[in-house]
């Protein structure tokens, strides 16, 4: 369980004052994989750092009752002079997990080849994405952070980190950030729409979706109003 108390986040853009948090109360219950779902901008990935604890809010409280990974999307957590294998001996040992275990399940997993026992440095964004998404995926978290990493690579690595990820969802709960709408359907049973700093909670997706929906409508409608008061 991840529970939220007058959650407050906001950032000072270009002298203009962003909130992303605007005193937020939610709880992600146990076991549940939940789509979090929000314009370019509203926050998301801000609200996923302060709960994997890599961002501090201006106030409030998270607490939690089971294991976090960090967000899989984040790939600065890794040593760039350090070899794609020796960055995961190094996580084994700090989640204490078995450390040839875990670096045989990601070689096999993220498919980086030679390139798994070169330096960080040399990896391509994906590169690193695959690193990421095969340590979390070789870690057992109560609550799994996903931001759209399961879109890297081609159709059968897809293919594969989907059937991997519903694997760990049998015994595990997720908060997942995805533009497409297919893939929180296909992955999450609950939403979440983060808007204006206000977090909605819908316990079916399909109406957390429409709302998402809808909010974009509304915004494309703005921007073309927009555009017309600009071309006068």
């Amino acid at each position: 369980m991840i529970r939220l108390e007058n959650l407050h986040k906001t950032f000072v853009i270009k002298g203009s004052r962003k909130v992303v948090a605007d005193s937020i109360t939610a709880t992600f219950p146990n076991g549940v994989s939940v789509g979090l779902l929000g314009r370019n901008g509203a926050g998301k990935t801000s609200l996923m750092s302060m709960i994997a604890g890599t961002l501090d809010p201006d106030a409030g409280e998270i607490h939690s009752t089971g294991t976090i990974s960090w967000p899989v999307g984040f790939k600065g957590s890794f040593h760039r002079e350090m070899t794609g294998a020796q960055n995961v001996r190094f996580i084994a040992r700090v989640y204490g997990v078995d450390t040839d275990e875990l670096r045989d399940f990601v070689e096999d997993f993220a498919e980086l080849g030679e390139h798994y026992h070169l330096p960080v440095r040399s990896y391509s964004s994906g590169m690193k994405s695959r690193l990421s998404f095969g340590v979390s995926m070789g870690i057992r978290f109560d609550t799994y952070l996903i931001d759209e990493v399961t879109s890297v690579g081609d159709a059968a690595f897809k293919t594969k980190s989907s059937e991997v990820f519903l694997d760990r969802m049998r015994e595990s709960g997720a908060i997942v950030v995805a533009h497409s709408m297919s893939k929180i359907r296909r992955l999450c049973e609950a939403g979440a729409v983060l808007e204006d700093g206000q977090l909605h909670w819908y316990d079916d997706v399909e109406d957390a979706i429409a709302h998402h929906q809808e909010n974009m409508a509304l915004s494309f409608g703005r921007d073309l109003e927009e555009e017309d008061i600009d071309d006068d």
